[in-house]
């Protein structure tokens, strides 16, 4: 990683800077890292590079290893969550009284329960979120989870090719060695290998994946590299919206799912994970495919595996050992990369946590139970919304969460229309998972591999496609107290 030193002469020769940023642009477009534009979602004859950062930034190799390591836990205890309705109904209770939205996924839970299940075939694609938490008395950092995304994880498809841009860019500057600590990143084809088995168990060789998509797509360009990976392998892909499969969808006698007279046998959902992406029609077409044969990905229970209240219950005492039976190195694991999380259900405990939110909100997030980025309150907001609503059921829509505190490092963030300015950034390590099981055996648990979004320290919140925050690519180093200085 490039010193502080050379950065700063770097931003003071605006003409070498300009120069090595089209390079790193030009590279980009190169490798194919493009998407449509905002202004022009829908159109693609118009397409910018995908959003970056111009070096990669420095990730404890300790600490990355952890992030690897523990993931495949995090696939077991998603699928095994996904499957107790007694933890579901009791985790989620007080949050589907005060979340309309929470509440009408778990209405389409609850019928598709008491239906029984038809489909033994389940497919997990998830990303699990990370920061470096900085303790301020050792200058330690420890590895935290941030969240853990169960509904069109994003972080693949065009990103594959991003460690070979930044390879590129420190060679230019001559980092040569720095250049080595950068890995290749082939997160795609094991993401759709995931897919694809679910396809082949499924057992009809002329049946489609349907990936569900949003009207605006934006990602469009994106899809499009894991549509290609799945065609590669003989697997048959549709896009479809929401309201394109109510106006052409239907199940026959035995539960299949038909788009027009394609046989559906896996829905990925790349949309679907927010309030303003139903209406009442569109909840009747996710409740339609919920009923269906076709392998959901992810399915009803596993969508609500991901929300926050589920992330903060399994934080308790006890209870990953009720998911992990016997294995006290994987409840170790998982619990050791846990953040404070705590309840604002209604009672004693509950209150407690309003008392500390309250005192003192800059130590703390507020979380809704959303995903797609910009939905956390900081600092003062948390106050106006806990006085709003700390006497009534509605603060159980909300959980609370230690704020991590990332060690910063500066960047210069490529984004179009962004002046090219030194930033400090942090960033957030996703490291991706994929898992099928099948008749009660899981076939496939892997780690697939890791992405960063980074973004400048004057965001509290994140996310890419809400402009907060960029791709990055990890330059893997021994530790963060390093000060680079060696490095010219």
């Amino acid at each position: 990683m490039p010193t502080n030193v050379f950065l700063q002469q770097l931003i003071t020769d605006p003409g070498r800077l300009t120069n090595l940023a089209d390079k790193a642009k030009e590279t980009a477009f190169e490798h194919g890292l493009i998407m449509r534009t905002r202004e022009t979602p829908n159109s693609s004859e118009v397409v910018t590079y995908i959003p970056f950062t111009l070096f990669p930034s420095p990730v404890p190799k300790a600490d990355l290893l952890q992030a690897v390591a523990v993931h495949t836990h995090f696939n077991m205890l998603v699928d095994r969550v996904s499957q107790d309705p007694d933890f579901l109904e009791e985790a989620l209770g007080s949050t589907i009284q005060a979340d309309d939205f929470t509440a009408k996924l778990f209405d389409i839970y609850r019928q598709v329960q008491k239906e029984g299940q038809i489909q033994s075939i389940v497919v997990g694609l998830n990303r699990s979120d990370y920061m470096l938490d900085m303790e301020t008395n050792t200058k330690t950092c420890t590895l935290k989870q941030v969240e853990i995304n169960t509904i069109a994880a994003a972080g693949f498809g065009v990103t594959d090719s991003l460690p070979k841009v930044h390879r590129s860019i420190l060679r230019s500057v001559g980092l040569v060695k720095e250049s080595e600590c950068v890995q290749d990143s082939f997160k795609t084809p094991q993401m759709c290998a995931a897919l694809a088995k679910a396809w082949e168990l499924y057992g009809e060789q002329n049946a489609v994946i349907l990936f569900l998509v949003e009207d605006v797509q934006l990602s469009k360009l994106c899809h499009r590299y894991l549509e290609k990976e799945l065609w590669d392998r003989n697997v048959p892909v549709i896009r479809r919206t929401f309201d394109e499969v109510s106006r052409h969808g239907s199940l026959d006698g035995d539960k299949r799912l038909f788009i027009h007279s394609k046989e559906v046998a896996v829905v990925y959902y790349r949309y679907g994970y927010m309030p303003d992406h139903y209406n009442q029609q569109r909840w009747a077409v996710r409740l339609m495919m919920e009923q269906s044969l076709a392998v959901k990905c992810p399915n009803i229970s596993t969508h609500l595996v991901g929300t926050k209240k589920v992330q903060q219950v399994l934080s308790r005492p006890g209870a990953l050992e009720r998911f992990f039976p016997n294995q006290p190195g994987a409840v170790e694991q998982i619990r050791a990369v846990f953040a404070g999380l705590y309840t604002l259900d209604m009672g004693p405990e509950g209150d407690r946590a309003v008392d500390m939110a309250l005192e003192n909100p800059h130590n703390y997030v507020l979380k809704a139970q959303r995903e797609g980025g910009g939905n956390n309150i900081f600092g003062e907001d948390i106050v106006r919304v806990l006085q709003e609503v700390k006497r009534d059921q509605r603060r159980a829509a909300y959980i609370l969460m230690d704020r991590i505190r990332p060690k910063t490092v500066p960047n210069i963030l490529l984004e179009k229309g962004l002046p090219l300015t030194l930033a400090s950034v942090c960033y957030e390590i996703g490291v991706h998972g994929a898992y099928v099981r099948h008749r009660g055996q899981m076939v496939l648990n892997e780690t697939v591999g890791v992405i960063l979004r980074t973004k400048s320290i004057e965001h509290d919140d994140s996310g890419v496609c809400n402009g907060m925050s960029v791709f990055d690519t990890p330059l893997i180093i021994p530790s963060l107290s390093q000060d680079f200085q060696s490095v010219s």
